[in-house]
């Protein structure tokens, strides 16, 4: 039988996913020179954490999706993620005190929404 959760186990677990999701947007705009204009977090099954970023693209990268580029901003993107891994599994590791055993991003051009998934342990 499933325990009933405590409200400090609720507000605990928020504040770890706020963490998280602020962890996220710090590196979006220390690197990106801009953060998403709205974001949060969402743990499921207790494994998956799931980070939503909406409009997370920059100007440049907009203006190349705009104009039917929008393969090149992925492939940069993804670049980009693979070269900064570390630090993202990094926020989740720290904010959640559980390792990160996988992690995977994806960027939809149209909406500009932005998806980073992190398998914990």
């Amino acid at each position: 039988m499933e325990q009933p959760h405590s409200p400090e186990a609720g507000t605990q677990a928020g504040e770890q996913l706020a963490a998280v999701t602020n962890g996220i947007v710090k590196l979006f705009r220390d690197y990106y020179g801009r953060g998403p204009t709205k974001a949060k977090s969402y743990v499921l099954d207790d494994r998956i954490l799931v980070c939503v970023l909406e409009e997370t693209m920059t100007k440049v990268e907009r203006t190349l999706a705009e104009c039917g580029h929008g393969h090149k901003v992925r492939e940069v993107r993804l670049t980009f993620q693979e070269a900064m891994a570390d630090e993202f599994k990094g926020v989740v590791t720290e904010a959640m005190g559980r390792p990160v055993l996988g992690y995977h991003s994806q960027l939809t051009l149209e909406p500009d929404i932005g998806f980073e998934f992190f398998v914990m342990g």
